[in-house]
């Protein structure tokens, strides 16, 4: 009997979204909620795209600092369709490089771990393939974006 092939990653695509103002929602049931706007940005490479305003990341700091990543966000390609970006993971590291971050603050991405679990959605028949992927990408949080490179498990 022969073992499952070792998955590998081939570099797929680019994105950098660009952020609204964070908005502070407190501590609810679920933990501290917060929500950062996405307002715009680009995707360049298996397919480009230009992110539209209206997503959002709505994120929510656990008891033990890491931040659980929920993004949502649309993107319209040059014809004018449409691919729907999900985003799930986590932002972890020292509390102080976290606080640095969140200040807007240059950090090294080597300081903190960002990583991201990728879904796209899409109506375009020319881009249908990307249902049938599964993605995900290394990320970094500047002042004002998100940027972060998605890969394609092979």
């Amino acid at each position: 009997m022969s073992a499952p092939a070792v998955p590998g990653l081939e570099a797929a695509f680019e994105v950098e979204a660009r952020l609204g103002a964070l908005e502070d929602h407190g501590v609810t049931r679920a933990g501290h909620r917060r929500v950062v706007p996405i307002v715009g940005g680009r995707v360049t490479g298996l397919f480009s795209a230009e992110i539209l305003p209206g997503g959002a990341d709505w994120q929510l700091v656990r008891a033990d600092g890491a931040i659980e990543i929920d993004t949502r966000y649309s993107a319209r390609v040059a014809g004018g369709g449409h691919v729907y970006i999900r985003t799930s993971g986590v932002r972890s590291g020292d509390p102080s490089v976290l606080e640095a971050l969140l200040r807007g603050e240059p950090v090294d991405p080597s300081e903190y771990y960002f990583r991201l679990g990728v879904r796209l959605e899409t109506a375009e028949p020319g881009l249908s393939a990307l249902e049938q992927s599964i993605f995900v990408a290394s990320a970094i949080r500047e002042a004002d974006r998100v940027r972060y490179t998605a890969y394609r498990v092979t």
